[in-house]
């Protein structure tokens, strides 16, 4: 008897011994995971901070360079921003036309960043407006610089977004070929997660009774409506200090009650006035549409994603183009 209590006990000390040294080695690894740098990243716009977000997971620490609810065609950046550009281990921008201030700061750093234009990897189809869009008159007279007649909204052609995760899954990769892995893992994803709202959008947008968007607002969803078959018109011309003029108005007007459109759609973070006066004179019903250039802070605090922006517009698209599905 005095025997097996013995062993009982050894087998118990055995035991208590295998678990505590366990814990050492498990919580060692643990905090060998959790003391990785994780590469710092500073992104312009609020898509790519979600993309890189996204493909970057635990790994990255991404922050987005345009304060919450500012437009960022009007963007200026400050010391500060400079400075924590120059301080990162990446920094992405969609390219020139979208930020300008952008390729002065890249020329300009003299460090280890790694500097990644996205738009260079996306199809800017549209240097002007594509067929079946009314040219506003502000437009036309920023279209000779050869820059501010480009519409850079590349990414709500979410094939040319697609182009966008895999350009900056290869700069994770090339700064951090040991979570290789992961990076190439989380962009798969994120793209298979665009072929499914991109289905979705054909799916529902196909069956509208009305196919033009009339957008009060700056000139943005070129790539989208002819990605989809749909026409477009916008109040105001691509460049960011593009006003309307009376007759812009009058023709988008006019435009609604002769085609019996039902709705207009106005952009976010920008008043709506535009929008409001066009629908007051014509009775229609209002909705927005967010190109997702930036995001409020009330946005942020909800989390919101690219994904449930591109949601809504579809829900407000459906609604406002009378779509069935």
């Amino acid at each position: 008897m005095y025997y097996m209590k013995k062993i009982v006990f050894l087998i118990l000390l055995l035991c208590f011994f295998s678990v505590f040294f366990y814990g050492i080695i498990y919580y060692s690894a643990k905090k060998e995971l959790s003391d990785e740098k994780a590469l710092s990243i500073v992104t312009t716009i609020f898509p790519l901070y979600d993309i890189a977000k996204s493909v970057g997971g635990e790994y990255a620490d991404v922050s987005l360079l345009l304060p919450p609810g500012v437009e960022p065609h009007s963007f200026e950046p400050k010391p500060s921003d400079i400075f924590n550009i120059s301080n990162a281990d990446i920094f992405i921008y969609m390219g020139e036309v979208m930020e300008p201030w952008a390729e002065d700061v890249r020329k300009n750093i003299q460090t280890s960043v790694s500097i990644v234009n996205t738009g260079s990897e996306a199809n800017f189809a549209f240097r002007s407006a594509p067929t079946g869009y009314i040219e506003p008159s502000a437009q036309r007279d920023h279209n000779n610089d050869g820059k501010s007649g480009v519409d850079p909204h590349v990414w709500l052609d979410f094939s040319n977004a697609s182009k966008i995760v895999s350009a900056v899954e290869k700069a994770f990769v090339e700064r951090d070929a040991a979570h290789a892995y992961v990076y190439r893992n989380n962009a798969l994803e994120y793209q298979k997660k665009l072929e499914m709202l991109d289905d979705e959008y054909r799916r529902v947008l196909a069956l509208c009774k009305t196919k033009r968007i009339v957008y009060g607002g700056h000139y943005a969803f070129g790539y989208l409506a002819n990605r989809y078959n749909l026409t477009y018109s916008a109040a105001q011309g691509i460049a960011p200090d593009a006003e309307p003029s009376i007759k812009d108005i009058v023709d988008l007007t006019n435009q609604i009650r002769q085609e019996k459109i039902g709705a207009i759609f106005y952009e976010e973070l920008s008043s709506p006035k535009i929008a409001e006066i066009i629908a007051e004179e014509t009775n229609v019903r209002m909705y927005l549409l967010n190109a997702a250039h930036n995001v409020s802070k009330e946005d942020i605090e909800r989390n919101v994603s690219f994904f449930s922006i591109m949601r809504e517009n579809l829900n407000n698209l459906q609604a406002g183009l009378e779509c069935s599905a």
